[in-house]
């Protein structure tokens, strides 16, 4: 906890701390992605270990393994996010004839802003978020069975086959992660990401993954 606790301190009380973190963002968009999902995915999953069984970290629960997979997870969202702006805005002036989307998605906030950055969460929650989500928990699976440890997660093979085929929960991953918490949460939360500034998107972005975490202590 303290890392977190760090971190928050140096963004409230540090001199030009804020200013260094936007200009990091535009000049290393990637690597702060990597950061910032590390850090905020991580702490999610403590937070949700934490409502369960009081603890925020427990023998075999990963925290370096974690780590690395948010960071790595980060560095894809982020440019899926890339990916899904642009392509949706092209999408909408080519497919559909909207010839104001582009300006409507870089101007300022407005009604047509919110249908586009609310036609680039459905899509990409739609197309994106079931691989994504399916993906993570096969490496949380993977993570459990070598002890949550980084020499463990790397000595056995991922053997996504026999996970994807017997370990998953379908009735819940379905059933409630794809179900459920796609439309109800991803879909309006995401729209929301799409509002904001781009430096922020990415971290706002990730600091759902802590409200996503919540989410799934109470579900279990």
């Amino acid at each position: 906890m303290l890392i977190w606790a760090a971190v928050i301190c140096g963004f409230a009380f540090i001199p030009g701390a804020w200013e260094w973190f936007i200009d990091t963002t535009k000049n290393h968009g990637l690597v702060m992605s990597f950061f910032k999902f590390a850090l905020l995915g991580t702490f999610g999953e403590m937070l949700s270990l934490r409502i369960k069984e009081g603890v925020y970290c427990k023998r075999g629960f990963g925290l370096m393994p974690k780590l690395l997979i948010w960071g790595i997870l980060g560095v894809v969202i982020a440019s899926a996010m890339t990916i899904f702006k642009t392509g949706t805005v092209a999408l909408l002036q080519g497919g559909f004839k909207i010839s104001e989307a582009g300006a409507w998605f870089a101007g300022s906030l407005s009604w047509g802003k919110f249908f586009v950055a609310l036609c680039v969460s459905v899509l990409m929650n739609t197309l994106f978020a079931p691989v994504f989500m399916t993906f993570h928990k096969i490496t949380d699976i993977h993570i459990a069975e070598t002890g949550g440890s980084l020499k463990g997660f790397f000595s056995h093979p991922l053997n996504i086959q026999d996970k994807m085929s017997h370990k998953i929960n379908w009735d819940i991953q379905f059933g409630f992660v794809f179900k459920k918490t796609i439309p109800l949460l991803w879909y309006p939360a995401h729209t929301i990401t799409f509002l904001l500034p781009g430096t922020l998107q990415v971290l706002f972005a990730a600091a759902l993954g802590v409200a996503l975490g919540v989410i799934l202590s109470i579900k279990k």
